[in-house]
């Protein structure tokens, strides 16, 4: 009996030992973690200057402007190595410099671009390293219907102008932008990214719908991974052709093409073979494909002009040119700036006369049938058509969720 009491109190005693031990772990605060800065500093115990690149800085004088010790200054330059090239630092990015008082630098950081940063420790040890800010990406949708232009609906709309940049040139070889009418609408699916509040830009067009009456053209992004075509229509056709529509972006037709037209100079009627473009001086003009420039040159009445030769079946020219970009004999891609907008020759205001010959014989530029470029690969068809089906899907809920 003695010895069972024993067994019951020492039990006892071990019980209260072991459950006051456990309480005293449960109650012991969690060791506190080391602070992590973004920048790899904490930025708050620092006197603050900031300013920006000045035009004609190079990498050694704008670091030791901002009291790097000249001795330091090889180590920094090494130390960059192939974290940040020193002779890529651009005019006009912005800087911020640390220091421990008024005259001790501690820390350089160099914007890079809105997103990304450099980060140079001036210290006892000079190190250099890259910072990326956190973003998000957005999923957005524009719809805008026409009344006037493009530029000013989409503006209106609050469309960005990289946004209105992006539409025209993803339908640049399918769309007439200079012939676009009243109740034409685009409906557009877009990613944009944000940094801070702030948005950094379009990281891409998704999907875009062109209506008019009861024609769609849609623009799905696929990628094959070919470095080729990224937009396409949901028969799996390219929505690049081998012509731009047009010469010149956001400007308006103030002369068709025609046989009998009064000439605003002469006074006499003759034939028009061209379109005119009204435009500012100085406005880039495209070539409308890839070619061979025949000729750079003063053409009469014409002023300053460039043809090119595309292919045995078509060449183009472009009049009036204020001044030149390519020359005679030179290979030019479609889209590639051959020249600006001027009024040289019989002009009597700012204007590109563009002309199209077919088998040497002059057609309508606007009626020029564009030959299209190779369609998607056909085992990408089924991928391309989940997409085009999911797109759509998700246009008729925002359509939905509007009314």
């Amino acid at each position: 009996m003695k010895f069972r009491w024993l067994f019951l109190l020492l039990a006892a005693m071990a019980f209260s030992c072991v459950n006051h031990r456990d309480k005293s772990v449960v109650e012991e605060p969690a060791p506190k973690k080391d602070t992590i800065f973004p920048l790899g500093f904490c930025t708050d115990s620092f006197r603050v200057v900031s300013g920006k690149i000045a035009n004609g800085d190079n990498f050694a004088a704008w670091v030791k402007r901002l009291g790097l010790p000249g001795e330091k200054v090889i180590g920094l330059v090494q130390a960059c190595d192939t974290i940040f090239d020193v002779r890529k630092m651009r005019a006009g990015n912005r800087w911020t410099a640390y220091y421990k008082d008024s005259t001790n630098l501690k820390y350089i950081v160099y914007d890079d671009s809105r997103l990304r940063q450099t980060v140079f420790s001036c210290g006892d040890s000079v190190k250099v390293w890259k910072y990326e800010k956190p973003f998000e990406i957005l999923e957005k949708q524009a719809d805008v219907t026409i009344s006037s232009s493009l530029w000013n609906d989409m503006t209106a709309a609050g469309a960005s102008v990289e946004l209105i940049s992006l539409i025209a040139d993803i339908y640049a070889w399918t769309v007439d932008f200079f012939g676009l009418q009243k109740g034409d609408r685009f409906r557009i699916l877009y990613s944009e990214l944000m940094c801070e509040g702030e948005s950094i830009g379009i990281e891409r067009v998704s999907y875009a719908e062109f209506l008019r009456d009861s024609t769609c053209i849609p623009a799905i992004f696929f990628d094959q991974g070919d470095g080729g075509n990224l937009y396409w229509n949901d028969k799996g056709e390219s929505l690049r052709k081998a012509f731009l529509k047009a010469p010149l972006k956001f400007t308006r037709i103030s002369s068709g093409y025609s046989l009998h037209r009064l000439h605003p100079v002469h006074g006499t009627v003759r034939a028009h073979t061209g379109v005119d473009y009204a435009a500012p001086t100085g406005t880039p003009v495209m070539s409308i494909g890839d070619g061979t420039v025949i000729s750079t040159g003063w053409g009469g009445g014409g002023g300053n002009t460039v043809k090119i030769r595309h292919n045995s079946v078509y060449t183009t020219a472009y009049l009036h040119l204020s001044r030149f970009a390519v020359k005679a004999g030179q290979r030019v891609s479609q889209g590639q700036v051959i020249g600006y907008v001027g009024m040289t020759g019989t002009a009597t205001g700012p204007h590109l006369d563009f002309r199209v010959w077919k088998n040497g014989s002059p057609i309508n530029p606007l009626k020029l049938e564009s030959p299209p470029s190779d369609p998607i690969l056909p085992e990408n068809l089924p991928a391309l058509d989940s997409i085009y089906r999911q797109k759509r899907e998700k246009l008729q809920a925002c359509d939905s969720a509007s009314k």
